[in-house]
């Protein structure tokens, strides 16, 4: 019996955050684009609620009732990106004019993403990994610890509670977060997955064929120098110049539960 416990490869562990990702909401409720998060330090799930009420007959306990359980976590940073700072409740006082904020507006909705480490007595951190996806996010504001610089410097963390409204998921009640296990699940399917989470620009480039009413800036083509291809300013066609569109490149979205289903529900190939 004793065999069973303590087996080689068996002594698991979690460690770790990496490739943070924030996804503003839009109005429909979806997550169309994904922002990478830098100096990403922590998360912590913090879910409460599912509080009991014992019901009590007969002279004893007869039934335990559950309240609803809420979901609630806190990201700390050392930074954060821009569009976050525009969910955190600020916004650029003077609009096209960066580095001018204003405070205390409206928070808005967003999605977030995060992987964690899962290590063993074998592959050490290397084991697998964890993709935490988050739905229906807000941020209570951030404490900023100003001081001042001396011979043992520290440089600031960011900390933000998350509270969540929880998203449906077909066949199971809403949820807030969703978790897939790269040690469980089919590797073409989850490198899927990263493509969306995490968005493709590997582009294949090829020849726009201008009508010449397009804006080329807003179409999003392309110029060509030498072996490089780079975002044209042009606001209408240039007839001299030739342009270019990229096919395979996608942007970073977070899909929700409906379609993650959809993709490891699918045969591989089909």
């Amino acid at each position: 019996m004793k065999d069973l416990w303590d087996k080689t490869g068996e002594h698991l562990y979690e460690t770790g955050t990496d490739r943070g990702m924030v996804y503003p909401a839009d109005n429909s409720g979806t997550y169309p684009k994904g922002y990478p998060w830098n100096g990403l330090t922590g998360y912590t799930e913090s879910p409460s609620g599912a509080d009991e009420t014992a019901l009590y007959a007969d002279n004893q306990k007869y039934l335990s009732l559950r309240s609803a359980e809420e979901f609630g976590a806190t990201i700390t940073a050392y930074t954060f990106p821009e569009e976050f700072a525009k969910l955190d409740g600020s916004a650029n006082l003077i609009e096209g004019v960066k580095g001018i904020k204003v405070y205390q507006q409206s928070r808005k909705s967003f999605g977030f993403a995060v992987r964690t480490l899962i290590g063993n007595d074998i592959d050490s951190n290397d084991h697998g990994y964890k993709l935490h996806l988050l739905y229906g996010l807000t941020a209570s504001p951030s404490e900023k610890g100003y001081s001042t610089v001396n011979d043992s410097p520290e440089a600031i963390e960011f900390s933000w509670e998350i509270k969540s409204v929880p998203v449906a998921v077909p066949g199971f009640k809403p949820t807030s977060v969703i978790t897939i296990d790269s040690t469980e699940v089919d590797p073409t399917k989850l490198a899927a997955l990263e493509d969306i989470l995490y968005g493709k620009y590997d582009d294949t480039f090829v020849e726009a064929t201008p009508v010449g009413t397009e804006n080329p800036s807003t179409e999003g083509w392309y110029e060509k120098a030498g072996d490089n291809y780079f975002k044209t300013t042009d606001t209408t066609v240039v007839s001299s110049k030739t342009y270019y569109v990229g096919s395979g490149a996608t942007e970073a979205r977070l899909p929700l539960p409906a379609e993650i289903i959809t993709l490891f529900s699918t045969t591989v190939g089909g």
